[in-house]
């Protein structure tokens, strides 16, 4: 079990070694291929869409927006030709039914496309659509993306093995996916995390937590503008949930760290909240906390997980030089040469999988007296 003061976090790396951490600047897409489409199909994820993501691209120019503080936010306001924005509301509006009230278009009316967004940062290069109810002007956002195979995966897999429900949808090379609400991780730094309500010790327990839901699963770059926060009130205090909303990065980098949030420079105050408030006893009793509900929900999901990892792992989203590197890193780190007969990332998640909760699966088994793998 890896913990925060054995090995050196991001807060522990001199300059030099810092770059060693860092993502690969434009990931390849990978297509969904046809046993992952019928996957999708079968398990109500692959529809029929009125619209696709070329078809956003038809837009004349686009206008930075900035926040309500004046400051880029990265995103651009597109503009369109009068016949092509009437066009695509209606059918952006039927996209919305289709993910909120399956395909119910009686709420419809009431209903309008106030904004589509465009971001050229980052590689899924996505479209933001923002609904809103004309009525009250209550809004609301969803996204358009490129289908990319890694991208599917990683969702599919937080549906399953995290404590979030992930609604999306695909077809044909298209990727739609609800908006994930909460507060952005580097917003948190500034504004949240010295506020004195901000329950430090609370925080760093999800912290942990996350991070050993993202290496069990082998999610990467979870850098603070990377996933999000919620803030639920508790009995005379907080809870805190960490999200992750881009992913991108499933199982596709070589470097082993990248799937530790820990080792992100733009984590520092987190893992150095970890580091101030908790001590290794109560790390490995989160670490386990977090292993075991993963392990329930192994058991919970083992049939659909094992038709997602025989596709999986009989499907390219890396490239032969990455596996190689992770794989040999992950036998290097547990000791233990079966990951060198994995052949695909599929199947190093797989292993992975088993390798992390071995101990807590073998216990599920022993109380309900049924579990394959």
């Amino acid at each position: 079990m890896m913990h925060f003061s054995e090995l050196p976090s991001a807060i522990h790396l001199g300059p030099e070694n810092q770059n060693l951490n860092k993502p690969s600047r434009k990931k390849p897409f990978f297509p969904v291929g046809e046993k992952l489409g019928a996957y999708l199909k079968k398990h109500g994820r692959e529809v029929k869409l009125p619209v696709a993501y070329r078809d956003l691209l038809h837009f004349r120019t686009t206008v930075a927006l900035k926040d309500k503080n004046g400051v880029d936010t990265l995103w651009e306001t597109c503009s369109y030709d009068l016949k092509e924005w009437q066009y695509l509301k209606d059918q952006l509006i039927s996209i919305y039914a289709i993910l909120k009230t399956e395909g119910d278009l009686s709420f419809s009316g009431h209903l309008d496309v106030a904004r589509i967004d465009f971001c050229r940062f980052g590689n899924s290069q996505p479209f933001r659509i923002r609904i809103v109810n004309k009525y009250n002007d209550n809004y609301d956002h969803y996204y358009i993306k490129i289908a990319d195979a890694s991208r599917v995966y990683g969702l599919e897999l937080e549906h399953l093995l995290s404590p979030n429900r992930i609604t999306f949808l695909s077809s044909k090379g298209t990727l739609v996916e609800e908006h994930i609400p909460g507060i952005p991780g580097d917003v948190f730094i500034q504004q949240y995390l010295k506020d004195p309500l901000t329950n430090k010790i609370r925080f760093a327990k999800e912290f942990v937590k996350f991070n050993e839901r993202c290496f069990v699963r082998l999610l990467g770059d979870m850098r603070s503008y990377n996933f999000v926060v919620n803030i639920t009130p508790d009995i005379e205090d907080f809870q805190y949930r960490i999200r992750a909303i881009d992913f991108d990065q499933q199982s596709y980098e070589g470097n082993m760290n990248l799937y530790l949030p820990q080792f992100f420079k733009e984590n520092y105050p987190f893992v150095d909240l970890v580091l101030k408030h908790l001590n290794k006893d109560s790390i490995a009793q989160y670490q386990t906390e977090e292993r075991t509900i993963m392990a329930f929900r192994v058991a919970a999901s083992r049939f659909r997980l094992m038709e997602l990892f025989n596709i999986m792992s009989a499907d390219q989203i890396s490239t032969p030089e990455k596996l190689e590197q992770l794989r040999t890193e992950l036998t290097n780190y547990f000791h233990a040469a079966s990951f060198l007969k994995c052949g695909s990332m599929g199947q190093l998640v797989k292993r992975q999988l088993k390798q992390t909760l071995q101990k807590n699966l073998m216990y599920l088994q022993k109380q309900s007296g049924n579990f394959n793998d």
